[in-house]
């Protein structure tokens, strides 16, 4: 069986390839036929080559040069240069074109539609007056109203014609003349340095655009400008730039120009003060003649000499006027009006409302007090500062009734406008003592009552007198004139920190006092017209008074917006204290630390006031026509070299006051011999039972077995 299985051979599978295996060459029947121009050029190709093969020349033939000519070949190279360069520029062209198209359909995207556009309102201008209706200051976006062009003198448009847009009266909104003649300058000095703005531009700028310099914001102008041109007529447009056009120093328009820098109507401006004008508008800020009256003069002489050039106005009136220059003149009161205006404007809001108008704003201030008080104040800190160390100052006179006649908020408005008479809180020192004493009588004691002068100990604080000298039994008067610290302390202690604070909100203090054993020496900060309202209450016969500012508001239209109606804010100290305290205060001025500020003729009283280290010296003195406060010391609350109240501040006091009572009749202080009759409204007449009174946030009195709990409650249950 085994070899029967030997015997057999295996036999492998076989495979015929060569039939398996398609024939994949392709057949001429398999190719793809040629169209007729293929089949045309291998037929001239194949004749070319059998030509060829009957010549006997297997190489092949050169070929031939188009032209043998030299001449012939050049012209037609230069052809076909100058044809390239023709398509190209035509081609660039077109691009140009379109892209100026995109970027004007881009610019006209982005501005409102133009039917759309109407000349904004001006925005409103806020006119400040004094009492007797001199201009004083001007507040707002725009200062003047408009004035017809009409209404102007001829020199005045022509003057910003010649200096700014010759070609005003040909163009049509856009000058290319001048536009060349400005990139050909700024090329020339690699730099701008010309512009070539016409005045509908600068109009369109001031309308509707910013003051951005950017390629986008110059053509939307020019567009707008067109616009302008299409819609208006030269005259117009020559008003509207004239009423809007911006002359520095806050001065919108001509007429508010020609009152800030000439004090006069715009119709009433010479060539000489037309030209300075038209010159400033070029650069406002650097050229305003209040600040820079050389810029001012020499831009002025070529907005002249261009009148003359372009025959605006005869040679005579030209030479004329540039030998007699424009003036500037000095605003009343100088910067100083500048704390009184800024004042009204944070006010104006509360009395009407949103200013949406133009505005006059009838003030309290007379310009004559104002300039005086600025004078005095300045002048003294001008000749004696440096030597008491003393950098600034604040000054408000007010009368008894709280409106504000002058005020001072620094040394220069134009350095720091921080109004150091409403806004700055310093310590009183001394010139706190009358609420102390107030407070003493009001509860038993009379100006004889006496009290110890010596050294005193509070929990190991231990005050003393400025003299560190001691009187012993002293009267309240005494004390009182001599500013004497150990009895302040005594009384205060005796009658309670809390009762002397509510005295001093009762007069008008609206700061946060630390009812303390050293309020009673002034340490708590008030401000400075705090301190004037509350003294007003001893010359008005205790009357609260509440300060202010503002008398009436009219509308453009002459409507009045606001007027001061007579305030009744009751009585806040009764008649017979209102004459013990102003006998106490006139020793101050008699016998006490006050001599220098006695008045001829008037009965004046007051008090001295002197912080720690000399940081603060003060005097608020009074008389029945006018309270007055004075402010020395430093910004950085640095000590002075040892300037008390007494000193400069009585000074500065006595110098204004001696001005401002000058023709004044003469009266008396109330409860005083000649004064007025402090009786003559009793305190239940007035106070019983107490009302509530619209924005015053001053405590009221009532009758005085209610009154401390009446005032526990309005004033520290708050």
């Amino acid at each position: 069986m085994a070899g029967r299985r030997k015997s057999k051979a295996r036999r492998e599978p076989v495979f015929d390839i060569t039939s398996a295996i398609p024939d994949l060459r392709a057949r001429p029947q398999d190719r793809p036929a040629p169209d007729s121009r293929t089949r045309a050029r291998g037929t001239a190709k194949r004749a070319r080559a059998a030509r060829d093969d009957d010549d006997g020349d297997s190489a092949p033939a050169p070929r031939k040069k188009k032209s043998s000519s030299g001449k012939n070949s050049g012209g037609r190279k230069a052809g076909t240069r100058l044809g390239r360069l023709v398509y190209w520029a035509l081609v660039l062209a077109l691009w140009a074109a379109i892209a100026m198209i995109g970027a004007v359909i881009w610019v006209g995207v982005h501005l409102p539609p133009i039917q759309s556009l109407e000349i904004p309102k001006r925005p409103p201008s806020i006119q400040i007056v004094g009492i007797d209706g001199q201009m004083l200051a001007t507040r707002g976006d725009m200062g003047g109203a408009a004035i017809p062009l009409k209404e102007l003198p001829a020199h005045l448009p022509k003057a910003f014609i010649a200096i700014e847009d010759r070609r005003f009266r040909s163009h049509y909104g856009i000058d290319p003349l001048g536009i060349l003649r400005a990139v050909t300058a700024n090329i020339a000095r690699r730099g701008v340095s010309q512009g070539g703005s016409t005045l509908t531009q600068q109009l369109a700028k001031n309308l509707f655009l910013t003051q951005d310099r950017t390629l986008k914001r110059k053509l939307q102008e020019a567009m707008l400008a067109l616009w302008i041109e299409h819609k208006f007529s030269k005259d117009q447009i020559l008003e509207m730039y004239l009423n809007r056009v911006y002359f520095g120093s806050g001065a919108y328009g001509v007429e508010a120009a020609a009152q800030r820098y000439f004090g006069k109507p715009a119709k009433n401006l010479t060539l000489a003060e037309s030209a300075m004008l038209a010159g400033l508008v070029k650069s406002p800020s650097r050229l305003a003649p209040n600040r820079n009256p050389v810029g001012a003069e020499q831009r002025a002489q070529l907005v002249v000499a261009a009148m003359a050039e372009q025959k605006l106005v005869p040679d005579a009136q030209a030479k004329a006027a540039l030998i007699q220059p424009a003036k500037v003149v000095k605003a009343a009161g100088a910067g100083s009006v500048g704390y009184v205006a800024d004042w009204i404007m944070d006010v104006l809001n509360d009395l009407v409302g949103h200013v949406d108008q133009d505005l006059v704003v009838t003030t309290s201030i007379d310009p004559t007090l104002q300039a005086a008080a600025e004078k005095a104040l300045i002048e003294e800190l001008d000749s004696k500062g440096s030597k008491f160390a003393v950098g600034q100052g604040a000054m408000i006179a007010m009368t008894p009734a709280g409106a504000v006649r002058a005020m001072v908020g620094g040394r220069n408005y134009a350095d720091s406008q921080f109004n150091r008479a409403v806004t700055a809180k310093r310590q009183p020192g001394s010139a706190f003592k009358p609420f102390v004493y107030l407070t003493a009588l009001e509860r038993g004691l009379t100006p004889d009552s006496r009290r110890e002068d010596k050294p005193i100990d509070v929990k190991g604080w231990k005050p003393e007198n400025y003299g560190k000298e001691y009187y012993g039994p002293i009267s309240l008067t005494q004390a009182l004139a001599l500013s004497l610290n150990t009895v302040a302390v005594r009384l205060t202690m005796e009658f309670g920190p809390t009762a002397v604070a509510r005295t001093a909100y009762r007069l008008g203090i609206a700061s946060k006092l630390e009812a303390n054993a050293s309020l009673g020496l002034g340490t708590s900060e008030v401000s400075v017209i705090e301190l004037v309202s509350a003294y007003a209450a001893f010359a008005n016969g205790g009357l609260a008074a509440e300060p202010h500012v503002v008398e009436r508001i009219r509308g453009a239209d002459g409507k009045t917006l606001y007027a001061r109606a007579p305030q009744n804010l009751g009585r806040i100290i009764e008649p017979r204290y209102v004459s013990m305290m102003n006998q106490m205060m006139t020793e101050t001025l008699l016998t006490g630390t006050a001599q220098k500020a006695q008045l001829p003729g008037w009965q004046a009283a007051g008090k001295t006031g002197t912080s720690q280290d000399f940081r603060d010296a003060w005097f608020v003195g009074y008389t029945s026509a006018l309270v007055t406060g004075v402010w020395l010391g430093n910004d950085d609350n640095s000590p002075t070299h040892k300037t008390t109240g007494g000193g400069l501040p009585v000074e500065i006091w006595s110098r204004f006051m001696k001005t401002a009572h000058r023709g004044v009749p003469v009266v008396g202080l109330p409860g005083s011999i000649g004064g007025p009759v402090a009786g003559a409204r009793t305190f239940d007449d007035v106070m019983a039972p107490p009302q509530p009174v619209a924005n015053n946030s001053r405590a009221q009195s009532q009758k005085p077995s209610g009154l401390d709990n009446w005032l526990l409650e309005k004033l520290f249950g708050r």
